[in-house]
């Protein structure tokens, strides 16, 4: 039997397919570059690059192709061919270390907002060693950043890449202050990837799941999740069967995928992988959603990655495990036995409460979408005010430091069954708060907000940046100290610092409408919209921070808040023309159908019959006030939608659709939603909600 270790990574010219393939030196001197992030010798990258296609064509590849993550929210790839004309008509196979090392896409045909013209088509691609290559199909493709002519950065790569760079260099600084030397640190992610699984054939008889990927219309199942009887529950075999494939295509991609199970919701499942570095961590959760997407097809079924494809059931998430290590393995995140004399771990808490509680408005905006909109402050989710949960007992801890308590030692708990067989276990010294949007899980944070078809990118970013300027301030202040004064100045910091920002501390529950109250009295951000929440991306103190460590100009914060806009209005467009073009051409014509189908009976009935028929009257009556309401409900839409495309600015435009066309949208779908429970199945034109959930 095939075991896993046989074929993992076997698509990756990973760290084994280069000691093979590479000499020693060229080997050794790659390694140290991407460790210490040195500038990459041509030389190096011509040998790399010849190695890289021997290593290609043996996986039966033909073409190569820069793999970059523009600002569309999906990867993009130009495939160019291994050949070269030779002057006898034949060919060879060639590829250089400059090829390698950069590639020219043209930029003007994604977005920049604002930063190209249309007439600036040249960008670059560069190739970033630290993520490795890898063949899918028969494409050798190459992890980039991506750039225009000008240096303007115009992908999610760059910046993660650099914010990475400003949080290594301010922790080592911290750690200097602890007599640590460390020669790099690594920023780990591990992504919980949610999302639904339908079959293809009913997914194709939908216009809105084709073009928008979630449901505009569609009335409750008669189950739904209230049982919670599919959360864990038992994988249907068509389901195992995608998971074992998917499964399968990751691990010879090198993805660490670890944990398959079926989620709260009806015909939802989540796969987590293991941490890794960010940057590689957010490239496989690319390769995740694509091949969950591709292997779907392969079952006859399909992958929805939307954030809410169906109403009154959970959406879909993708939870941010996030932490930092350092080159020997130790999580700066890990209290260790006695949390309270664990100094360095205190200072290192502090400073990333300060950097949420400072950029709590950032971390909102980095998973703001028009998709996340319908998710975030649902009950399902968290609400769309940053908080924190510590659990109790670092909670407590910081709460007594700050007042000058003394701390009792919290020991580890046995918790027993009550059966003798049955072995006692050590409780973990705090609980999980699954409400929490950013919650302190033992030895890492998980960020709860991050909608399931975004890029991990934007908010590692934003995550690193702010805590890097937390760590520099912290250590500008305590590497002046002297020796002796240290350990005062060390926690009259963590005492001043915890008080200033022990605001966004909150352990409670997220989804009450208690916290929201609270939330306000504690001056946290309540940005309720992805509408509101854009525009703080070029907002004084944002813009300065990402200034201060070389993230962004300004001027490539201002694009991306246009970006943003425009997406968004653009996104909502097309979910109000496709609602407008179902109830125009199916919901209408179809309850029409209906209706004289029951007036016509009814008719005949009355013919025959003495009865008065007074029900089935009210219930014609019903459906025709209803269709006729319907009517009056699209011409609305469509007069308000047409309002907003001619409105230039992205950002009014935005605010128009939010206010204006979505409520008209919410209306259309209640009246349809009411039609669907009385229209008779034969009739209704479209997938009903208990198809699409209870098919797979």
């Amino acid at each position: 039997m095939e075991k896993v270790t046989d074929y993992f990574g076997e698509r990756v010219f990973g760290d084994n397919a280069m000691r093979d393939s590479l000499p020693k030196d060229v080997y050794r001197t790659l390694k140290n570059t991407i460790r210490e992030g040195k500038d990459l010798d041509i030389d190096i990258a011509n040998s790399v690059a010849h190695a890289m296609k021997e290593w290609a064509l043996s996986k039966g590849a033909t073409h190569y192709t820069h793999w970059f993550q523009p600002l569309t929210g999906i990867t993009a790839e130009k495939h160019d061919s291994f050949i070269s004309p030779t002057k006898d008509g034949n060919v060879i196979l060639t590829f250089s270390g400059k090829e390698l090392i950069k590639g020219e896409p043209d930029a003007s045909s994604f977005p920049s907002g604002g930063i190209r013209s249309t007439f600036e088509a040249r960008g670059y691609t560069g190739w970033d060693p630290t993520s490795y290559a890898f063949v899918k199909d028969s494409t050798l493709c190459i992890p980039t950043v991506f750039v225009s002519y000008g240096g303007e950065v115009l992908d999610k790569k760059t910046p993660l890449l650099r914010s990475m760079e400003a949080i290594s260099k301010q922790t080592k600084r911290i750690l200097a202050l602890f007599g640590k030397d460390s020669k790099y640190i690594d920023i780990t992610v591990g992504p919980e990837q949610e999302y639904f699984l339908i079959d293809r054939n009913l997914f194709n008889k939908r216009k809105d799941l084709i073009y928008t990927g979630r449901t505009l219309i569609g009335a409750r199942a008669p189950k739904g999740q209230e049982l919670d009887d599919h959360y864990f529950g038992n994988l249907r075999p068509r389901v195992s069967a995608f998971m074992t494939d998917l499964d399968k295509e990751l691990w010879k991609y090198g993805v660490y995928a670890k944990t398959k199970h079926n989620e709260v919701a009806p015909a939802q499942h989540e796969l987590a992988t293991v941490f890794t570095t960010a940057n590689i961590s957010s490239d496989h959760n690319h390769i995740v959603m694509e091949f969950m997407k591709k292997v779907a097809e392969k079952h006859g079924l399909v992958c929805l990655l939307h954030e809410k494809p169906f109403a009154g059931v959970n959406g879909s998430g993708k939870h941010n495990n996030w932490s930092i290590s350092t080159d020997e393995g130790v999580n700066l995140l890990e209290p260790g036995l006695n949390p309270r004399d664990n100094k360095q771990f205190l200072l290192v808490m502090v400073a990333i409460i300060k950097a949420i509680d400072d950029y709590q408005d950032l971390l909102r905006a980095t998973v703001a979408s028009a998709g996340n909109d319908h998710r975030l402050g649902a009950n399902e989710a968290p609400p769309a005010i940053v908080s924190m949960f510590l659990g109790t007992q670092i909670s407590s801890l910081l709460e007594d430091i700050a007042e000058g308590r003394g701390t009792l030692e919290i020991e580890g708990e046995k918790l027993r069954f009550g059966v003798h067989v049955l072995p006692s276990l050590i409780k973990d010294s705090t609980d999980r708060n699954r409400t929490s949007p950013f919650a302190f899980t033992g030895n890492k944070f998980e960020f709860r907000m991050l909608g399931s078809n975004e890029s991990l990118s934007s908010t590692n970013t934003a995550i690193n940046t702010a805590i890097a300027k937390s760590f520099k301030e912290f250590a500008d202040e305590l590497e002046v100290c002297t020796e002796k004064a240290f350990d005062k100045c060390l926690e009259d910091l963590i005492k001043r610092e915890y008080l200033a920002h022990r605001r966004i501390v909150f352990n409670g529950n997220n989804y009450s409408d208690e916290w929201l109250v609270e939330a306000k009295k504690r001056g946290l951000y309540h940005l309720h919209s992805s509408v509101d929440a854009f525009k703080v991306f070029s907002d004084k103190k944002n813009v300065e921070l990402f200034q201060q460590f070389k993230i962004f100009k300004e001027s490539e914060l201002v694009s991306r808040v246009e970006i943003l806009y425009d997406i968004y209005a653009k996104k909502i467009n097309i979910e109000a023309l496709t609602l407008i073009d179902m109830l125009n051409e199916q919901i209408y014509p179809a309850c029409n159908n209906y209706l004289f189908k029951l007036a016509e009976g009814a008719e005949k009935l009355q013919k025959v019959s003495k009865v008065a028929f007074t029900k089935t009257q009210a219930r014609i009556d019903e459906i025709a006030t209803l269709n006729d309401e319907l009517l009056g409900s699209i011409e609305a839409l469509g007069a308000e939608l047409s309002n907003a495309m001619d409105i230039e600015d992205s950002q009014e435009k935005s605010i128009y659709l939010l206010n204006k066309v979505l409520p008209l949208m919410d209306e259309c779908r209640i009246i349809s939603d009411k039609l669907e429970l009385i229209v008779d199945s034969e009739y209704w034109p479209i997938p009903t909600y208990g198809e699409l959930l209870y098919s797979v």
